[in-house]
Formats: C-alpha cells, sequence, structure tokens
C-alpha cells in the first residue's frame, strides 16, 4: 500500500481520542493493515503506528482515488492484533 500521493482530509471527529493530524498520516505510512469493513457504508479500517511507535486504529472512506475522509482514530483494539498476524501470514 502506498499513499504518497493521498490527500487526507480531517474531521473533527478524528481527533476525540488525542490522535495529532501527523499521528494518523504517519500511520498511513506505517500501515500494517488496510483493509473494507464489511458490512458497512465504503468505510475502511487501517492499523498503523502513530509517531509515538503506537499501534493506532484509523477509520476512514475514500472520496476519491486520491482523496480519503478520516473521520476516526484511536489507540488500536486489542481485537485488531489478529488482523495484522493474519495479514502477515497471508504475504
Amino acid at each position: 500500500m502506498f499513499y504518497k500521493d493521498i490527500e487526507i482530509i480531517f474531521k473533527q471527529s478524528a481527533f476525540g481520542h488525542e490522535q495529532t493530524e501527523e499521528d494518523i498520516a504517519w500511520a498511513f505510512r506505517t500501515a500494517e493493515y488496510d483493509e473494507y469493513v464489511v458490512g458497512s457504508d465504503d468505510q475502511f479500517r487501517l492499523l498503523g503506528f502513530n509517531t509515538k511507535g503506537n499501534l493506532i486504529e484509523v477509520m476512514y472512506n475514500e472520496i476519491n482515488d486520491h482523496k480519503i475522509n478520516v473521520f476516526h482514530a484511536m489507540p488500536c483494539q486489542n481485537r485488531f492484533l489478529e488482523l495484522i498476524i493474519n495479514n502477515r501470514r497471508s504475504v
């Protein structure tokens, strides 16, 4: 996954768990998992590291091929760690 040319739009709700724009942008650069959330309205879940090295969960929508809308970011919940493990096994 390559996010260099992606513009990130941040909704205010993305900052409810003390993650900054820089934290979220860094999570995209260090993504360990990024997949469509089955059963959602075009939502994606990304797991990556923030600027402090902590794993975070970022929820976003694609606006177009070069722009995304981040609406939620928080410390990664333990229940999602298995997604990274399974993703690494499939590579």
